[in-house]
């Protein structure tokens, strides 16, 4: 038999392999018919329970999501304005944290009793109201600050709380946070006691939260703790330490985390994906057909 007529019909059954392990492609890509429709789930409007029905009060509402919704704070009285710093005589800790307040910290799990580089803050409800106790450490050569963010960034004249090292004493002061640099202004805060100890410093106070922040049921912020210098009664810039994401501030049993550590997690393709090994046989397929052709002209 004439070897070109060989050549030729190895070429053309070569070819109808190609040609079958694109169709054996199109035969694996999953289609949409294992989709749900939304509209097949969704309950008829008669079995919907109308959620004005069931207020009995402004300050005590039942929802159609049931009972677990936590009850919106009361409108009580804002604290009067009292930053005289007295004594901190027992040292901030991490005691409570999870099951009497809603704490941050960075390193994760740090108490600020035993770790001077531990980075800590708490909160803790007064009642069913909008004072809050709050318990700020950190390690610093000038102050330390934490800020109440509306949003997960800080800035744009955020509510924070400076506790300084004024000569080996706390000094306090309430100020305004944009674009890392603190504007003092007052606050409402009292019963400020504070502790350097070293690098070290510490400071407990009774705080209103501003408003919007705490006015409902479920209302979050985000909670930043920063450092920076503090020379002559100037503040100076603030390097962020510790932010949280939103969060709901009265819920003690809560625990705030650290955004600023975490890590960027990277998607991989499902082990079951079959596109790379059908691209390797229609890879290999086509190099035999080209080794092919080549033979075919070097016998001609």
């Amino acid at each position: 038999m004439d070897n070109r007529l060989v050549l030729t019909v190895l070429f053309v059954t070569l070819s109808w392999m190609s040609a079958g392990n694109c169709v054996q492609a199109a035969g694996n890509t999953t289609i949409a018919a294992n989709v749900t429709t939304p509209a097949a789930n969704i309950t008829s409007a008669t079995n919907v329970t109308t959620p004005a029905a069931n207020i009995t009060s402004a300050t005590n509402v039942t929802t159609a999501a049931g009972n677990n919704t936590t009850a919106a704070p009361t409108t009580g009285p804002p604290l009067t304005t009292n930053t005289t710093v007295e004594t901190l005589e027992t040292p901030v800790s991490r005691t409570g944290c999870g099951s009497q307040r809603l704490c941050g910290t960075q390193p994760t799990g740090c108490d600020p009793s035993a770790n001077n580089s531990c980075f800590f803050a708490s909160f803790k409800q007064r009642g069913n109201s909008r004072n809050f106790e709050i318990e700020v450490s950190g390690e610093s050569d000038g102050y330390v600050a934490c800020t109440l963010s509306r949003d997960s960034t800080l800035g744009g004249n955020d509510t924070t709380y400076v506790c300084a090292n004024n000569n080996g004493a706390v000094e306090f002061f309430g100020a305004l946070l944009n674009n890392n640099q603190l504007t003092k202004t007052t606050l409402n805060v009292n019963s400020v006691k504070g502790k350097v100890n070293g690098r070290k410093i510490q400071c407990t106070f009774a705080a209103t939260a501003p408003p919007p922040l705490v006015t409902r049921a479920g209302e979050s912020f985000a909670i930043g703790i920063s450092t920076g210098p503090f020379t002559n009664g100037t503040l100076g810039t603030s390097t962020s330490r510790f932010l949280s994401p939103l969060v709901d501030v009265s819920n003690s049993n809560g625990t705030a985390i650290n955004t600023l550590n975490a890590n960027t997690t990277t998607t991989t393709a499902s082990p079951n994906t079959t596109s790379h090994g059908i691209t390797l046989r229609q890879s290999l397929t086509q190099a035999v057909l080209m080794t092919v052709g080549v033979l075919s002209l070097a016998m001609l």
